[in-house]
């Protein structure tokens, strides 16, 4: 979302006065066993082994790596990395080191606000833009394929309600393949409840999608939005909350989030004041505030220097219990924000626990 861009130029002069360390090696670190509570735990059901710089403020085939919004296993076990401002990277999934790279462009051959990715079954990807905003899917070198229908509502005013740059910015497939999620980065105009809308589709014959039932969404604060989701086997959600604060820095928090039992609010105009609509349970997972350091380091003000402006997510599978979590960081292409990646592990065991919340 491109909106941080001007939040984080504003500080930069701020943050070259003030910043907690100075910029630190672009190289991967990680410190004791990943099992060991006291040198990696961020809370009792999230560690962290290690974090990477390397791509940081580094360049591909003329192509600046960076800006990335979402991060997808693609069927090779590779990584597909989607950056905001239209570029498509394969990497490689254990050196991180760029393989490829495609230009994305819309029908009329404009760049697109690119957030979110999921990487489909026969290898195309679906990818949304902000811009009005849409989901499109591609072949691997960029051709568009087909275009996913989107509720008027969520569109970008005055064609809807939606606002600019806060719009479709989590992508997943949730378990089966049969039904894609989207989540809105924030409320649109007349839910003044702070709930965020998720919209869901159906497969259909031939790989389309048809718009099915949506569910809300509410993030702990204000500030704070919605920049990923991603589908668990059982049908939960672990979803990131991000917001900015300028002089303090970034808030990055992981949530366990379950729409099973949420209402179907493609049917309800506004959020606020209707009794018994259930909102999409979730619970605290981890604020990555509280993660151990590792040794980072911030060319800004953070609250840990591990923090930056956390966009992407993708689970790479599954060792002792635990789901292996990567994280990647949008560093705007600013001098004074970093390209990271965060290597997790997530335990959602014992059973999802939460009071039901309503709007």
């Amino acid at each position: 979302m491109r909106l941080r861009t001007v939040l984080a130029t504003a500080t930069a002069g701020l943050a070259a006065a003030t910043c907690l360390t100075a910029a630190g090696p672009a190289t991967a670190v990680s410190t004791g066993t990943t099992n060991s509570r006291t040198s990696n735990a961020c809370s009792s059901s999230v560690s962290i082994d290690r974090f990477s710089d390397a791509l940081d403020k580094t360049t591909y085939d003329g192509t600046f790596v960076g800006n990335f919004s979402a991060l997808a296993l693609d069927r090779d076990g590779s990584l597909a990395a989607l950056e905001d401002r239209s570029s498509l990277f394969d990497l490689n999934a254990k050196t991180l080191q760029p393989k490829r790279v495609v230009h994305l462009a819309d029908e009329n051959g404009a760049d697109l606000d690119s957030e979110g990715l999921v990487v489909d079954r026969d290898g195309t990807r679906l990818i949304t833009s902000e811009t009005e905003p849409s989901i499109r899917r591609y072949s691997r070198d960029g051709k568009i394929l087909d275009r996913l229908p989107v509720p008027s509502s969520l569109l970008v005013a005055p064609a809807g309600r939606a606002s600019s740059n806060l719009t479709f910015e989590g992508l997943t497939l949730l378990p089966g393949g049969r039904t894609l999620l989207a989540s809105m980065e924030a409320p649109i105009a007349g839910d003044t409840s702070g709930a965020v809308r998720f919209q869901t589709w159906t497969r259909t014959k031939g790989d389309h999608f048809r718009l099915a039932a949506q569910y809300a969404y509410k993030p702990d604060a204000s500030f704070l939005g919605v920049p990923e989701v991603q589908a668990l086997p059982d049908g939960r959600l672990l979803v990131l909350e991000r917001g900015f604060t300028s002089g303090v820095g970034n808030t990055v928090r992981l949530y366990l989030a379950d729409p099973r039992h949420a209402t179907d609010t493609s049917g309800i105009d506004h959020l606020t004041g209707r009794p018994g609509v259930r909102l999409i349970k979730k619970t605290l997972l981890a604020d990555i505030a509280d993660c151990p350091s590792l040794g980072a380091t911030a060319k800004q003000p953070q609250p840990n220097p591990l923090l930056d402006n956390i966009e992407g997510m993708v689970i790479t599978g599954r060792e002792k219990g635990a789901y292996k979590v990567l994280l990647v960081s949008d560093d705007n292409q600013n001098a004074v924000q970093t390209t990271r990646f965060y290597y997790l592990r997530v335990r959602t065991t014992p059973a999802f626990r939460s009071s039901e919340a309503r709007g």
